[in-house]
C-alpha cells in the first residue's frame, strides 16, 4: 500500500519548496535563478506587447495589370496579379475573374481591372459568329462621327500606295470607348462586331495599313 501523502501543519497537503528538492537540483536552480527570472520576464513582456499590438488593418484584394496591356488583349494568368488595397481606395466595378476576357481599352501596369475596361460578352448575344473586337482607327475626328449600331465597311490603305482594300464588310459598331487620358497612341478605339474570320485580317491591317471607314449600305 502506498504511504499517505504528506500533510502540512494544518492538515492540508504539504506545499513543496525549493528547499525540499534534492541537493544537486536545488543548487542548480539557485545558480540559475537570475537567468530563469530574466527568461520569465522576457516572456511576460513579449506576451504583453503582443496583446497590446493593434490588429492588422482590413484590406481588399483586387486584380491589377501585371504589365502594360494594349486594347484587344485576351487576358491570361500572367497578365494579372493580386494586390491588397485599403478599403475605400479601389474603384467600383472590380472584375473578380477577368481571365479569358478581352480588353476594350488599354490598361497601365498596376491599374485595377474593372468591368468598364472589358468587352461585355452580352454585346454579341444573339449575333452568331460575331466577335467583339476593339479596333484603333487613326483619325479621332472620323471616330466621332460614328454611333453605336452603325454598319460600316473597314478599309485598309497601304501607306506605300495602291488602292484600299475592304478588310471587314458591314461591321457593326458595338461601342465607342471613351478616350483614355495619357494614351500615347494616335486615333481612337472603336468596338466592332466582326466575323470571326475577319478578326486576324483586321488585326494585321491595323498595324501595317491606314484604316478608314465607309458606311455600309
Amino acid at each position: 500500500m502506498s504511504p499517505p501523502p504528506a500533510t502540512g501543519p494544518f492538515g492540508g497537503l504539504k506545499t513543496h519548496t525549493v528547499g525540499d528538492l534534492p541537493g544537486r537540483l536545488r543548487r542548480g536552480i539557485l545558480r540559475r535563478r537570475r537567468l530563469l527570472a530574466a527568461l520569465l520576464s522576457g516572456i511576460a513582456v513579449a506576451t504583453s506587447i503582443r496583446a497590446l499590438a493593434p490588429p492588422p488593418e482590413p484590406s481588399v484584394v483586387a486584380l491589377v495589370a501585371a504589365h502594360d496591356l494594349p486594347a484587344g488583349t485576351t487576358l491570361g494568368a500572367d497578365d494579372v496579379r493580386a494586390v491588397a488595397f485599403r478599403p475605400g481606395t479601389v474603384p467600383d466595378g472590380l472584375e473578380p475573374d477577368p481571365q479569358g476576357r478581352i480588353l476594350a481599352a488599354p490598361v497601365r501596369r498596376g491599374e485595377p481591372i474593372t468591368q468598364t475596361r472589358l468587352v461585355d460578352p452580352s454585346l454579341t448575344a444573339g449575333l452568331p459568329g460575331v466577335v467583339a473586337a476593339p479596333v484603333r482607327l487613326p483619325d479621332a475626328a472620323m471616330v466621332s462621327l460614328l454611333r453605336a449600331g452603325d454598319r460600316i465597311d473597314l478599309l485598309a490603305a497601304d501607306p506605300q500606295g495602291g488602292p484600299p482594300e475592304v478588310v471587314a464588310h458591314a461591321a457593326r459598331v458595338l461601342g465607342l470607348p471613351a478616350a483614355t487620358a495619357g494614351d500615347p497612341l494616335p486615333g481612337r478605339l472603336v468596338l466592332l462586331g466582326l466575323d470571326a474570320a475577319e478578326v486576324p485580317v483586321v488585326a494585321g491591317a491595323s498595324v501595317t495599313h491606314f484604316l478608314s471607314v465607309a458606311y455600309s449600305g
